[in-house]
């Protein structure tokens, strides 16, 4: 039986999760970030997030076991505390990944914040479906199996991109900006967690019926769309970026090939470049080459990466008999 529960819990919890983690980082479709470093960041959230996250917790809820009765210690840790840890633990990754050179936008935050957060709602999925599973209810199993993956493991995953979302925003900025985004991006990760536990916890203790758990999966959808909302806002400003730095690189790029670089559609298709052009090392090359013109403007960063992309597409859109 506890062989049985365990082999569910650890596919229903690994399955879905590792989906998610793989649409988003295909969503992010004009400069996909290298699937070995989504990865480690997902098993930041998984391994590190969660065991960092459990010291804090029991050092903070230790010292009030005395002074608490246990329904209040209860109330104190599902709302307050569990926000206070998690959220940090899982976000300490991506201040530590900002330093890379892979880390450049706030897109890029998006999808670094939100592999830490599934990483770590994996990990808590599998404890809890474990938990709930070892007592035999059935019933109780399935909905847990489709309350965490659907609503839990997803507000883990929006909380956590908020910050790396403010942590990506803030990079190529002042300190100013970097003092006030990062902080404000936490303290946004925290208050969604704790309005998701909190009103969770409310209708139990409340005795409401389930209204305001129906409220609370409302809210939350709302503020998946919205921040979802606002990637496709983070993408439509990578294309329209793509497009006006490589409109100035007209002596090495044709012109009528700048939209085309800049539509992920009309871009994968194929009619478009001679047969002689490798089509994914220059769309690979062309869109690296925007990026890293963009991070440097009015900075003296990428000088030698970008003159070697500038060389890698002259040869690329060189005549063979030129080659």
């Amino acid at each position: 039986m506890h062989l049985v529960v365990g082999a569910l819990s650890a596919v229903f919890a690994i399955a879905p999760i590792l989906v998610l983690l793989w649409l988003v980082w295909w969503l992010d479709r004009y400069d996909r970030e290298p699937i070995w470093l989504v990865v480690a960041v997902f098993c930041w959230g998984a391994v590190g997030g969660t065991g960092l996250s459990l010291f804090g917790a029991t050092a903070l809820i230790t010292p009030l076991q005395s002074t608490l009765s246990p329904e209040r210690l209860a109330d104190l840790t599902v709302v307050l505390i569990a926000p206070l840890v998690e959220e940090p633990a899982k976000a300490l990754v991506l201040l530590v990944l900002a330093l890379s050179r892979h880390f450049d936008n706030t897109t890029d935050g998006f999808v670094y914040g939100t592999a830490a957060g599934l990483g770590f709602a994996m990990t808590e999925n599998f404890l809890y479906f474990i938990s709930v599973g070892s007592g035999g209810d059935w019933v109780a199993y399935a909905g847990t199996v489709v309350v965490r993956t659907v609503y839990s493991a997803l507000m883990h995953a929006c909380a956590t991109s908020v910050v790396g979302a403010a942590v990506g925003f803030a990079k190529l900025r002042g300190w100013r900006v970097r003092l006030t985004a990062v902080p404000a991006g936490l303290v946004t990760a925290m208050a969604i967690h704790a309005l998701w536990n909190g009103l969770l916890m409310a209708d139990e203790r409340l005795g409401a019926g389930g209204r305001l758990v129906a409220a609370d999966f409302v809210l939350f959808w709302a503020e998946f769309l919205l921040l979802f909302a606002i990637f496709q806002l983070c993408l439509l400003d990578e294309r329209v970026m793509i497009r006006a730095e490589l409109a100035r690189e007209d002596h090495l790029i044709p012109p009528v090939h700048v939209p085309i670089l800049a539509s992920y559609v009309r871009r994968t298709r194929e009619d478009w470049l001679p047969a002689h052009i490798d089509q994914e090392a220059y769309v690979v090359a062309a869109t690296t080459l925007a990026f890293r013109k963009h991070q440097s403007a009015g900075r003296d960063l990428h000088t030698e990466e970008i003159s070697e992309l500038r060389a890698a597409i002259d040869r690329l859109l060189r005549p063979p008999q030129d080659a």
